[in-house]
């Protein structure tokens, strides 16, 4: 179905939610991609999505998974429905592209795998962060030897939900939401881009309320049912030999604890935050990194400030909220043969883990990960730029 054309790589929205927005602000920005379709079960909702971007055609999901002219389809409905509908866009012979979580069961993952597998198609899924400029220049740092062999790695996200500031938060409270499944697909697929696929998990995990009150929008004021775990810890082990730790919540109503670090033989990497809420959920950022030389060791006092930190120069480009990088990627690994990097493989085995993180406080024991993906090559150097020359050419 792809050719050679400008923008020939033909995708139908599926979901014309909020997330919508930003992907196709980005997409727009790409002359492969052409959003030719949106649909949702709320064809009103399909038609002023369509408007507002210029899209050709508004309409039902049905009529995505049936047109001929349609390459694939980005999926962005709610978790509950992300296997059914990447199950049936595959089905119909179409590439897949989803949001996270890749499914909220273990065993549909493996059937969107083993289907698209048959079918020769390619899935993709969110989050595709680890592409944009901060997380870019991370995996430089390590493969330049920077902090030399990475032994440990940190995580952190304390928050008090998402009842504040979204007007329908019940998804994230539902069977598919809850802290880890929402926010753990970020930082782990971060870590396994940084330092290599997880083979062994334990966790534990409370849900600290039973119901949540809405405290913003046309449903202010009322209460709605928990039905997942709200604060997770979980200790990780990697395949290379480094260990982590990771705190996700939904419990925590402020925090100065830092989001994320990578430890290694010779220094640490710290990703800072600039948004009190999100950490790997975000593309752009600087990133610091102390090494043996500057650390505090015996007999020397501390050092202070962040002037003792070295700060990483972002030699990628993308240092900005850019959801749908993934997609273009998708679209330029059919025409070159090979795998997507925001793969399905890293996304079923990024739920992998955090599946058995929700295991192991029942089972009580270490829970061994049994999938296994490539660590996602890092994008070339200056990619924004020959894309941009790429597109002012044709």
């Amino acid at each position: 179905m792809l050719d050679d054309k400008a923008k020939s790589f033909r995708v139908g929205l599926i979901g014309c939610g909020r997330i919508s927005d930003i992907y196709l602000k980005t997409l727009a920005e790409f002359h492969e991609i052409d959003v030719v379709a949106c649909a949702s079960l709320d064809l009103d909702e399909s038609r002023a999505k369509a408007t507002q971007y210029d899209i050709p055609k508004a309409c039902l999901p049905d009529e995505i998974f049936s047109d001929p002219e349609i390459d694939c389809v980005l999926n962005l409905t709610v978790p509950s429905a992300h296997a059914q509908v990447s199950l049936h866009a595959l089905d119909a012979g179409k590439h897949v592209y989803s949001e996270k979580p890749f499914v909220t069961d273990l065993a549909d993952g493996q059937k969107i795998l083993d289907l698209a597998a048959c079918k020769g198609l390619l899935v993709g899924n969110a989050p595709d962060t680890f592409l944009g400029g901060r997380w870019q220049t991370v995996r430089s740092l390590l493969d330049d030897g920077v902090i030399g062999k990475p032994t440990g790695v940190f995580a952190h996200v304390g928050t008090h939900g998402t009842e504040r500031h979204h007007p329908n938060p019940d998804f994230y409270y539902a069977r598919g939401g809850g802290p880890l499944l929402d926010l753990g697909p970020y930082y782990l697929t971060a870590m396994v881009f940084c330092l290599g696929p997880i083979v062994r998990v334990a966790g534990l995990s409370r849900r600290t309320f039973d119901r949540r009150k809405i405290e913003n929008g046309p449903r202010n004021g009322e209460w709605m049912p928990v039905e997942v775990d709200t604060h997770s810890l979980s200790l990780l082990e990697f395949e290379s030999g480094a260990i982590g730790d990771m705190t996700m919540s939904f419990d925590v109503w402020d925090s100065e604890t830092p989001r994320f670090e990578i430890y290694g033989e010779d220094g640490t990497i710290c990703i800072p935050d600039p948004d009190p809420v999100h950490g790997a959920n975000i593309f752009q950022g600087e990133v610091l990194y102390r090494t043996k030389q500057t650390a505090r060791w015996t007999h020397q006092p501390r050092p202070s400030g962040r002037q003792d930190w070295q700060v990483a120069t972002n030699r990628h480009g993308f240092n900005e909220d850019s959801r749908g990088l993934g997609l273009l990627d998708l679209a330029r690994a059919v025409k070159e043969g090979r795998a997507p990097r925001a793969s399905g493989m890293l996304a079923h085995h990024v739920f992998e883990v955090m599946n058995a993180i929700e295991r192991a406080p029942r089972e009580g024991a270490y829970q061994r990960v049994v999938s296994r993906c490539e660590r996602p090559l890092p994008l070339p150097e200056n990619f924004k730029r020959a894309l941009k020359e790429t597109s002012h050419a044709s």
